[in-house]
């Protein structure tokens, strides 16, 4: 049996990004932490410098294993994409700079796995990070979308699975 992994997830967002920390435990994992980076007030590149620093103090205080993001999906607004492809990249590059794997999952597989289907609501993502983890209230809507990153990259870990080389339609 693989060893215990804590795993770090993101939503990644320009004016605020969720994130959850997970201990895996083979089919059991814990919860950790969760929260949101709140970054509303600022603008332009002290906003994404405000993200970056925050997900640094974050690895080094959770000293997670791995991180889970959810992969950009293309928006109708083509500004709000390159916003959110921005403020992405700064987490990427936090990560790397801790030597920190990532793996990238899409918000349809990330759904499927942890509520049974791609097209899951908020509030269906929140139900089941809360049952998934015992926890005792709902996580916040950006927080739980990070939490549940986390728990679908467990889910792929645990099973063995390669993220890139499963279909769409796969269930499990």
């Amino acid at each position: 049996m693989a060893q215990p992994k804590r795993i770090l997830g993101i939503d990644p967002g320009s004016r605020k990004a969720g994130f959850g920390i997970i201990e895996s435990g083979h089919y059991h994992p814990t919860y950790v932490s969760s929260g949101v980076i709140r970054v509303e007030k600022f603008s332009g590149a002290e906003r994404l410098k405000n993200i970056f620093e925050s997900v640094m103090q974050i690895i080094d205080q959770y000293q997670p294993e791995v991180m889970a993001i959810e992969k950009v999906f293309v928006y109708k607004n083509p500004s709000s994409a390159i916003t959110l492809g921005q403020a992405r990249g700064v987490i990427l590059c936090a990560a790397a700079l801790k030597n920190l794997p990532i793996m990238e999952y899409t918000p349809t597989q990330i759904k499927s796995t942890i509520a049974g289907q791609g097209h899951a609501t908020k509030d269906q993502v929140q139900f089941m990070v809360k049952n998934l983890l015992k926890l005792t209230e709902s996580p916040q809507e950006d927080a739980a979308d990070a939490l549940a990153a986390a728990l679908c990259h467990d889910r792929y870990w645990t099973l063995g699975i390669d993220p890139e080389k499963i279909s769409k339609r796969t269930r499990f």
